[in-house]
Parts: C-alpha cells; structure tokens; sequence
C-alpha cells in the first residue's frame, strides 16, 4: 500500500463497487483507499507456489486456497478493512459471486521491501483480530524463511522455520509444503 488515493472517505459498499470494474487493485482500511503495489518476481513465485501447493494438497478436502485476487474482510469494531492477501486457505463455502471472506484459516503474505512495514505492523495487528485465523505466514524472498503466527489459545505464537530441508506444516487444514517447493524457481543471492 501506498498513500490514500484520496482525502474523502468512502464506504466498504463504494469501495467493493469500484473494485470490480477497476483496472487496478486496491485495499481498503478505515474509509480511505491505497493503490497495490506490483512485486518482484520472486514474490510472484512465492505467492503462486504456495496456491498451486495448497490447490494440489487440498484437492478433495472442504478447503479453498486463494490467491492475491481476492479480499479478506475484517471488522475492526467501528470501520473495517479489506485486504489482498498473496494467499489464503478458507475452511467455509464461499458464494462463486463472493468478493471476499471474513473467516480465512491460514493467511500467507509474503514480503517485499515496499510492503515489509505494513505486513508486519498494520496487516498483521488486523489479520490477528479474525476469530477464524489460526496461522499467519510471512514468507522472505532473500532466504527461503517463513515467521508463522500460530493461535495458541487467545493468543499467537510466533515460529520460525528456515532452509530448503524444512516444511511449513499447516495441520489446521491438513497440508504440508516443503519449503524447497515452496521456493521452487526462486533464487537466492549468495
């Protein structure tokens, strides 16, 4: 995100309603609209990985993977916000004219210098707050490293997994990513 396209506010409704017929992505946070930025190829990969796993892995199962193209909704009390995740798995049916969930199991963003702040700070002080979340991923591209939020209880536990050996194992929605797949075609400065 960037800053607020405009100084006006406008609605959740207004805000769904214009994003349909954009030509650009945006998102949402507190009536004010921020344009998406683009990523690097690496975060391409990373992002697209991770859904083609989730996609082969839960074939089968009561459980969609998305991708960046669609919006996560969340109620902050008095306003709301809507995000891109780069991906999401959902544990519920979701309508074929839905425009985004509010109740994502695991949530993936996987980080870029422009979008680093926001993901690790604002998105992630938000994502927190939905009672369905049960693990929050922040995925390097410099390294093949993953910073996992885990629900604990009423809380979340932070975990690091880190080299091409490990695993992101999500057991929540029965899936398991070998980070070499997960970070396939991605490559590393040495």
């Amino acid at each position: 995100m960037s800053e607020a396209l405009a100084d006006k506010l406008i609605s959740a409704d207004e805000f769904l309603k214009r994003e349909l017929t954009s030509s650009i992505k945006h998102e949402f946070v507190t009536g004010h609209v921020y344009a998406m930025s683009g990523g690097s190829m690496a975060h391409q990969r990373v992002a697209r990985n991770f859904s083609a796993l989730a996609l082969q892995g839960l074939k089968g199962k009561s459980r969609e993977p998305t991708n960046s193209d669609f919006l996560v909704n969340i109620d902050l009390g008095s306003d709301e916000a809507m995000y891109y995740p780069d991906g999401m798995i959902i544990c519920h049916p979701v309508n074929d004219h839905e425009q985004f969930t509010t109740a994502p199991t695991v949530i993936l963003e996987v980080l870029s210098p422009s979008t680093r702040r926001i993901d690790e700070a604002q998105k992630f002080r938000d994502y927190l707050t939905l009672p369905s979340l049960q693990t929050y991923i922040l995925a390097e591209t410099q390294s093949p490293a993953l910073t996992l939020y885990r629900r604990e209880g009423d809380s979340f536990k932070r975990h690091v997994i880190s080299g091409l050996d490990s695993a992101l194992d999500l057991p929540e929605v029965e899936l398991s990513m070998p980070l070499t797949d997960l970070y396939q075609d991605v490559r590393f400065d040495s």
